[in-house]
């Protein structure tokens, strides 16, 4: 089993190659686009993951599935650096591959992940109240929303950007509450 750090570390230098090719082409979005596809079904699809990760596996299986995923339409480019992950053996990174693109991306458009924990799916009015806070927090271009449901909050949202919590829940709430009450 690999750590975070040693697959990061793998997967850095693919993913800035694959930023390369996206910005010699100009791809970037479009990469981005595939990216984000590939990770959500990535993230669904368990047995995926298992068939791309065994070693067992042929290489060629491997395309194949690869291939008929992306389907005829897809970026040639995005393709063929995906078929060479395969021959290099490095297919198993993909999806630290993907994510290491995507920060890069954000990094290159000047944007930042907010990452929101909510107890219910938020409304469009309450995401855009959050993208304009985390913009004026940050001195970003953009804000891109990650959203979770965690019903165990009970109600507000969490935030996170960065190393930066902000922890607006009512679980958060009454924990404080509760250190309050205890230390007095």
């Amino acid at each position: 089993m690999t750590t975070k750090v040693a697959t990061a570390e793998i997967a850095q230098p693919y993913a800035q190659a694959m930023l390369s090719i996206a910005q010699s082409k100009n791809l970037t979005e479009e990469f981005g686009e595939e990216a984000r596809t590939l990770l959500s079904l990535l993230a669904e699809n368990q047995q995926l993951q298992d068939f791309i990760g065994n070693p067992f596996i042929k290489g060629e299986n491997k395309k194949a599935l690869i291939r008929q995923i992306l389907g005829e339409n897809a970026n040639s480019y995005l393709r063929n650096f995906l078929l060479l992950l395969v021959d290099k053996r490095r297919i198993v990174f993909l999806e630290p591959v993907l994510q290491q693109y995507l920060a890069l991306l954000r990094q290159l458009n000047q944007t930042v992940l907010a990452e929101i924990t909510s107890a219910v799916p938020l409304s469009e009015a309450q995401k855009q109240a959050v993208v304009e806070k985390v913009l004026a927090i940050t001195n970003a271009r953009q804000v891109e929303l990650e959203t979770k449901i965690d019903r165990e909050l009970i109600g507000g949202v969490i935030i996170k950007v960065g190393s930066q919590v902000i922890d607006a829940s009512l679980r958060g709430q009454l924990r404080r509450l509760s250190l309050r009450l205890s230390s007095s």
